[in-house]
C-alpha cells in the first residue's frame, strides 16, 4: 500500500473507526467556559499536550512493530501513565477498539496485530494507530503527522456542530496550526523509548472531561 494514501486515510474522519463521536474535548471545554475566539488557542494546546503524547506513543508502535518479538505492552502501560483520567481513557479506547477491528479485518496475520491481542479488545488509541501505520508501511513522521492532523481537524469538525462559525473558518485554524503540527512532529519522532514518552497534560482539559462524564445531555461521547 502507499504510505501516503494510509496517513490520508488514517486522518480521514470518515473511517469507520468511531471518530465522529469524539471531539477531541471541545465539547466539556465550551461547557466550562471557553469562548468561541478561543478556540483556535484550545487547538493549539492539544497539539503541544495531549496530542503530543498521542503522536509520540504512535510513533513508539511503530517502531516496535518492526522488530522480531513484537512488545507493545511497555508502551501502553507508559500511555496510561500519561493519561490520569478515566474518561479520557475510556474514550481513547472506544477509538482504539475501532482501529483494532479495521487491523484485523485488514492485516489478520500481521505480528503487530497479533500483538494487540495481549493488552486487550480496547487499546489505547495511538497504540492501536501505531500498528496500523505499521502495517499501511507508514514511517514515524507520516504517522505523528496524521496523529496530530486527525486531533487538531476533530476540534475543528466539532465546532461546526456546537458553534455558529463558518467552515471556512475552522479549516483556517487548522492551516495555520501547520508550525504548532510540525514542531510536534519533530518532538514525536525524536522518542525513542517508553521511558522518553513526553509528561505533558492539559489539567483543565482533564477537569472538564469528569464533568462531561456525568452530563445527560451531551453531543459528543468526550
Amino acid at each position: 500500500m502507499d504510505p501516503d494514501l494510509g496517513a490520508m486515510l488514517l486522518a480521514d474522519a470518515r473511517l469507520p473507526t468511531g471518530g465522529h463521536a469524539h471531539s477531541a474535548g471541545l465539547e466539556p471545554a465550551l461547557a466550562a467556559g471557553i469562548g468561541p475566539a478561543e478556540v483556535p488557542d484550545y487547538l493549539r494546546a492539544r497539539l503541544r499536550s495531549v496530542a503530543l503524547v498521542d503522536a509520540s506513543a504512535a510513533v513508539l508502535t511503530l517502531r516496535a512493530a518492526g522488530e522480531q518479538h513484537v512488545r507493545l505492552d511497555e508502551i501502553h502501560d507508559a500511555l496510561l501513565a500519561r493519561t490520569p483520567t478515566e474518561p479520557v481513557r475510556a474514550a481513547s479506547a472506544l477509538l482504539g477498539r475501532g482501529l483494532v477491528r479495521l487491523a484485523e479485518r485488514w492485516w489478520p496475520d500481521h505480528p503487530a496485530v497479533a500483538a494487540l491481542d495481549a493488552i486487550g479488545p480496547a487499546p489505547q488509541r495511538p497504540v492501536a494507530l501505531g500498528v496500523v501505520a505499521a502495517a499501511m508501511g507508514m514511517d514515524a513522521a507520516r504517522v505523528a503527522r496524521a496523529c496530530l492532523y486527525e486531533d487538531s481537524q476533530t476540534v475543528a469538525a466539532a465546532a461546526l456542530k456546537l458553534l455558529p462559525v463558518d467552515p471556512v473558518d475552522t479549516a483556517r485554524w487548522v492551516w495555520e496550526s501547520s508550525a504548532v503540527i510540525g514542531e510536534s512532529v519533530e518532538i514525536a519522532t525524536a522518542v525513542t523509548c517508553p521511558a522518553e514518552l513526553p509528561a505533558v497534560t492539559a489539567p483543565l482539559a482533564e477537569h472538564w472531561a469528569l464533568q462531561h462524564e456525568n452530563r445527560t445531555r451531551r453531543i459528543f461521547v468526550a
